[in-house]
């Protein structure tokens, strides 16, 4: 009896003790775990991967490659070279950049056709139906200069101006032609909302038949790019084969008088060829870009 009694006064003392010591001492913050913080190594690693992707552009890895060779080969040559394909690099980005821009502005006019005349069937005013378009999101994706075409077509829809002219003026953007067949069922059957529906809704399907022709001549014309890629590749191919049997081309071809006329003469031919090659495939496309 003795024992449990003096158990229990040694618990309570104990209690009390940790109480009183507990009201002394500040209450402490809870931290996240570790696990959800970034330490500041690991931090600025990522800071510094992400600054390294961003400035790893085509054009720097144009002329990295380059000034690599050139080091590697010891002679100025590939620098050059390097250097030379950087504007071939950046306008070759710049025109896939604008025909990327162009396939969604012709998906965008697509999907403004259609929420057009989902708005004029629910019995909205012609210029209440294309303001509420817009501004959920139809039309052409802004960016830069061509925000200014699209915000004019916004306030005609607004305020009553002239729509089918602002609609022509946004339909001069690449891509965006299909505006033109929108401003012309808007002046035929600006007011009767049902014309303008049905006519809106026979612009979308004519767009996404053009759409589906491209697609599917893009889908047969990729496999003549693929083999004009591989036929341009073909001589870096026999210059490794041609080291690894020993003969060392590269010094033959940059430190020797015939072999920077055979380099010359070959790199025409190659340029040459390219071109022809583009030429056939850009008329079988029927568009202006480059390969």
């Amino acid at each position: 009896m003795s024992g449990t009694i003096t158990a229990a006064a040694a618990a309570c003392a104990a209690g009390a003790a940790w109480l009183w010591c507990g009201r002394d001492t500040p209450p402490h913050r809870t931290r996240p775990p570790a696990v959800l913080r970034t330490p500041p190594p690991e931090r600025r690693r990522l800071r510094a991967v992400r600054r390294a992707r961003a400035a790893l552009t085509p054009e720097a890895a144009c002329a990295a490659a380059g000034l690599l060779a050139g080091l590697l080969t010891h002679s100025p040559l590939p620098a050059l070279a390097g250097a030379a394909g950087v504007p071939l690099v950046r306008r070759r980005g710049r025109r896939s950049a604008e025909r990327r821009a162009a396939r969604a502005r012709r998906t965008a006019v697509v999907d403004l056709c259609t929420a057009l005349a989902g708005e004029l069937r629910a019995g909205r005013p012609p210029h209440a139906a294309l303001a509420g378009a817009l501004e959920r999101g139809g039309g052409i994706p802004p960016s830069g200069a061509e925000t200014q075409p699209m915000t004019a077509v916004l306030a005609a829809a607004r305020f009553g101006s002239d729509v089918p002219a602002a609609l022509r003026r946004a339909g001069r953007l690449p891509g965006a032609e299909g505006l033109a067949g929108v401003a012309a069922c808007w002046e035929v059957a600006v007011d009767g909302g049902g014309g303008l529906a049905e006519g809106l809704e026979r612009v979308a399907a004519a767009l996404r038949r053009e759409q589906d022709q491209r697609e599917e001549l893009a889908a047969q014309l990729a496999g003549p790019r693929s083999t004009a890629v591989l036929l341009a590749v073909l001589p870096v191919f026999g210059l490794v084969l041609g080291a690894a049997l020993g003969a060392r081309p590269l010094r033959i071809l940059l430190h020797t008088p015939a072999g920077l006329a055979c380099l010359a003469a070959g790199t025409a031919l190659e340029c040459a060829g390219i071109a022809w090659t583009a030429r056939i495939v850009r008329t079988a496309a029927g568009e202006a870009g480059p390969l």
